[in-house]
């Protein structure tokens, strides 16, 4: 079993490397988006400087492999009865590789998108409710950030409070996830706090102000 975790843990952590922002800029306009805006590889940096309509290939990258660490984790460990604990290794290092990837010299994205993917592949009615939540928050303030921290935030007490009792690794999973995704977004949480916080509009290109 040892080898299966190991296994599972290194194929996400690899998957997670690939990092859709990067690749995209990197095909569409041949250039790195970590030097463009902010400097961050995540979706909000991509669209605010490339636009929504390529945006979608980003959102497949990063939401495919975050589903392909998930499934490979769980099948992994399936034959030992771990199935959904496999889904939990698997969604914790893909986010981890995404986070801080060593391929790229570990300057990785927030893994907001990859975290959402990974609760529903835990729970799809959690993943949707804490989806939810980042869709309320962003149309009602254009903060992809606020969403992003409100939504990861709860999902480790989310699922903590339905499967309770169930299985301890994906709950310690959850919370990590939970605190992972709020300290990678420190900074913004600092910028919210000051009234600095830049507005995105997710479905085209260009910042709001």
């Amino acid at each position: 079993m040892a080898l299966s975790v190991i296994l599972a843990a290194v194929i996400a952590y690899l998957l997670g490397n690939l990092n859709g922002a990067v690749v995209v800029s990197r095909l569409v306009a041949h250039e790195d988006v970590r030097t463009k805006g902010s400097g961050n590889a995540g979706l909000t940096n991509f669209t605010r400087n490339y636009g929504a309509a390529t945006s979608v290939f980003v959102i497949l990258i990063d939401v495919g492999k975050a589903v392909a660490a998930c499934l490979i984790g769980g099948l992994l460990l399936k034959r030992f009865g771990h199935y959904t604990d496999g889904v939990a290794l698997g969604g914790m290092f893909v986010i981890l590789g995404h986070d801080f990837p060593a391929l790229l010299g570990f300057k990785g994205g927030k893994g907001i998108l990859s975290g959402v993917t990974v609760a529903l592949m835990l729970d799809w009615r959690i993943g949707l409710f804490v989806f939810g939540i980042f869709l309320v928050a962003y149309l009602l303030t254009k903060y992809v950030s606020l969403g992003s921290i409100l939504s990861s935030g709860s999902f480790g007490f989310f699922y903590a409070w339905v499967h309770w009792g169930e299985g301890w690794f994906p709950i310690v999973v959850g919370f990590f996830l939970s605190v992972l995704i709020v300290w990678m977004h420190r900074g913004n949480i600092v910028r919210l706090m000051k009234g600095e916080e830049r507005k995105t509009n997710l479905f085209g290109k260009g910042k709001k102000q």
